[in-house]
């Protein structure tokens, strides 16, 4: 059975483009008016709003006024259950990436050790000669 949770869905949906991205990224380190965020675009101050808006969306930000300007800051619980989600999987190939390391060394220790107690000359029978190049017939 399918695991769903539309709300995961609309956070990694809101963090698929670079430009909300790097929007979040700005924010995090200190609140801005959405009119300091489009200066550092090259998209119109509508186009930012929409961004915006898919975050907030997404619970991501939160907009509140002060005087003229809507203030935006970052929202970090939409993304804490994110990190939550993609923690199993870190833990999941984590722990199989390092079984796969031990396999991999005990396995590597044991290849060396035949090297070393074979003869040399049963070790270059092991090793390919290079095939003779045929050349084409004209």
């Amino acid at each position: 059975m399918v695991e769903y949770n539309s709300k995961l869905d609309v956070v990694f949906g809101s963090l698929s483009d670079p430009t909300r991205r790097d929007i979040l990224k700005r924010i995090s380190k200190r609140n801005m008016s959405v009119g300091e965020i489009a200066h550092y675009y090259t998209l119109s101050f509508a186009a930012v709003a929409k961004h915006l808006d898919v975050l907030q969306r997404a619970g991501l930000i939160s907009k509140h006024r002060q005087g003229k300007e809507q203030i935006v800051s970052i929202a970090p619980k939409s993304l804490a259950a994110a990190n939550d989600y993609l923690e199993n999987y870190r833990q999941h190939w984590e722990s199989r990436l390092s079984r796969l390391g031990i396999l991999l060394e005990v396995e590597n220790k044991e290849v060396k050790k035949t090297r070393l107690r074979s003869p040399p000359s049963s070790r270059l029978l092991e090793m390919k000669k290079p095939r003779a190049r045929k050349e084409p017939i004209i």
